[in-house]
């Protein structure tokens, strides 16, 4: 079943949406790391990553990030018009693969623009690992568009 769509006049400030989750597994994480050119040891390398201060390897920061982007956009993948910014974000706890993560949205801010077919809307991500415990968080400001424009 497909998430309904939603537009601008869908979003309250205060909502919170759930996604699904989602398990970093090691081939995730070498894939990504491979696909980007990233060879630091605590993402690649497993024994010099036991020796640090996280006990292994762990996950780029980047990767967190492009896990949870791609478990909001179903939130609004019929009305998103443009990414605008990203704000106030902050890599809260390592990530290791093996980890599942899934994400809380929010919305924060809403705003109409000069053009009434779009509007604004800031969403902050909060990034759960399978503890409860908050990973990554970060600001997405978007335009999105109006229901009369869809």
């Amino acid at each position: 079943m497909s998430d309904p769509i939603r537009y601008w006049e869908d979003f309250a400030v205060g909502d919170r949406y759930p996604t699904s989750t989602r398990t970093i597994s090691d081939a995730d994480l070498d894939s990504f790391c491979k696909l980007v050119g990233y060879d630091v040891p605590l993402f690649v390398d497993d024994a010099q990553a036991a020796d640090s201060a996280y006990g292994g390897r762990i996950c780029p920061s980047h990767l967190i990030m492009s896990v949870a982007t791609a478990m909001t956009g179903r939130l609004f993948s019929e009305s998103l018009i443009g990414l605008l910014g990203l704000e106030n974000g902050k890599f809260l706890a390592p990530v290791h693969p093996g980890d599942s993560l899934s994400t809380e949205v929010e919305v924060i801010e809403k705003r109409p623009t000069s053009k009434s077919e779009r509007g604004i809307v800031i969403f902050r991500d909060h990034v759960l690992n399978q503890d409860g415990v908050e990973v990554f968080q970060v600001d997405k400001i978007t335009l999105i568009a109006c229901r009369a424009a869809g």
